[in-house]
């Protein structure tokens, strides 16, 4: 059960261990200003195509500035401008929005167009594409969509046992970007068993962000008696990272922020660890830290695990309609 009410730590001098990296990844911080500049650049009203990321209070602030969420383009009026979220769509929702003559801006994260290119090219060479990941997630549709009739959904090691392909010599994995890195290496084990010339990606698929929080997870998972992930149910990276803590024997739980902590959770706990998931923002961080330090966790820690240098820059159109707005100024 839990409480808005703060947690007792059950001590004094309770500690909290920070770690880095956490919170937005490239990708998002892209997508959050494709929003941001599109509201600002173009008249209202402005419409986003599922959740811009998977991230209650993010898209709750979008809102707030006049962005209009809608779950598909038939929601949308003909000719007025659209975002495709960082979740990356299917050739036939491109389709739609050209029959609708929308005003398209893509906030796609390259990462996962890196996968839908991938597919293309498998598909084109006639291979069977074995996708690993959820399939009911909004990245894992868009990236079947890319090749549906040549694509399989492998969501666990039982499936990868028992898929059955056309031809076992033209067969490839691909991954959904935000998997658990031993869930996929378990899966691709598997594949790799049954089927001997399987090809993979050149490079993996899983992301940097998703990989290096995992990491920094592992890292600490010997120091810490609890570790709390900010994040929303629907994201993917942030209940992976709670997975990976479970694994290896730490108890872990996913927060959209500090009122959803339980009290029952602190109880003889004297280190907790803090991370967030790569959609989830600084600030709701900040106020768990805050809420845990008027509960007797005032010593914290930040522990960096690895550094984040990643950028990516603005669709073109936006740069493009960016450039225009200055010389217009």
């Amino acid at each position: 059960m839990t409480s808005t009410t703060s947690p007792s730590a059950g001590t004094t001098g309770g500690k909290v261990i920070l770690l880095t990296p956490r919170g937005f990844c490239a990708g998002v911080v892209r997508a959050i200003d494709v929003v941001k500049i599109a509201l600002q650049l173009y008249p209202a009203p402005i419409y986003v195509r599922k959740e811009i990321v998977h991230n209650r209070h993010v898209v709750e602030e979008l809102r707030a500035l006049g962005a209009v969420f809608v779950e598909e383009l038939d929601e949308v009026p003909a000719g007025a401008r659209a975002i495709f979220s960082a979740h990356g769509v299917s050739p036939e929702v491109r389709r739609q929005a050209t029959d609708r003559s929308l005003n398209v801006i893509d906030a796609t994260c390259p990462l996962v167009t890196k996968v839908h290119l991938e597919a293309l090219r498998f598909a084109k060479q006639g291979y069977t594409i074995l996708l690993i990941g959820h399939r009911d997630h909004d990245e894992v549709i868009g990236t079947m969509g890319e090749a549906p009739h040549s694509t399989i959904v492998v969501s666990d090691e039982a499936e990868a046992e028992t898929v059955a392909v056309p031809d076992p010599e033209r067969v490839c994995y691909l991954t959904q970007t935000t998997l658990s890195l031993d869930e996929a290496a378990g899966i691709i084990a598997k594949l790799k068993n049954r089927f001997p010339k399987i090809q993979g990606p050149p490079a993996q698929d899983i992301c940097y962000a998703t990989e290096n929080r995992q990491q920094a997870v592992k890292a600490v998972s010997a120091d810490c008696q609890l570790l709390l992930v900010v994040g929303s149910a629907n994201s993917s990276n942030s209940r992976r990272m709670v997975e990976v803590a479970l694994n290896m024997g730490t108890p872990a739980y996913l927060v959209d922020d500090y009122k959803g902590l339980d009290p029952a959770w602190f109880i003889g706990v004297e280190t907790v660890v803090v991370t967030a998931g790569a959609s989830a923002p600084e600030h709701l961080v900040q106020d768990l830290i805050a809420n845990l330090r008027t509960q007797g966790y005032t010593e914290l820690e930040e522990r960096e695990v690895k550094q984040e240098d990643v950028r990516f820059s603005l669709p073109g159109e936006l740069q493009q309609a960016q450039r225009l707005t200055q010389i217009a100024l």
